[in-house]
């Protein structure tokens, strides 16, 4: 089921300036970036050693990510873990009675498939089930 961790989702206010502090300071090469209008949410890539970091500038105060940094400021929003088959994977956590946000698949980044597991099964961590 489970291949990899492909990657961590930060939430931050501004992208521009914190792919600065990433490009600048740490000396990592942006990948692209990508609007997903429906998570009303900019994307900035960066790899950094075959994991990448996803930075996540909410386009909106009422999305997902622009509700996380009002709550809690911005940080590691999730670890998303890279999966074969993201139906199988869903159906697999149903039938353990995992919690989840999404039930179904939705279409992420780069066209992906992506469904988060509810951070009450997994201790505290936003899980997202991710296929490429």
């Amino acid at each position: 089921m489970i291949k990899k961790i492909d990657h961590i989702g930060i939430a931050v206010n501004n992208l521009e300036e914190s792919l600065s502090f990433y490009e600048g300071v740490l000396g990592l090469e942006v990948r692209g970036i990508e609007e997903v209008s429906e998570q009303k949410v900019k994307v900035g890539f960066l790899d950094i050693g075959g994991v990448h970091l996803e930075l996540l500038e909410p386009t909106s105060p009422d999305g997902p990510v622009g509700k996380f940094i009002e709550k809690r400021g911005e940080g590691i929003h999730h670890i998303a873990i890279l999966v074969d088959d993201i139906e199988k994977s869903i159906d697999l956590m149903k039938n353990k009675e995992i919690k989840l946000i999404d039930e179904k698949p939705r279409i992420g980044a780069g066209k992906s498939k992506m469904a988060f597991v509810h951070p009450k099964s997994t201790h505290g961590i936003l899980l997202e089930l991710y296929e490429k």
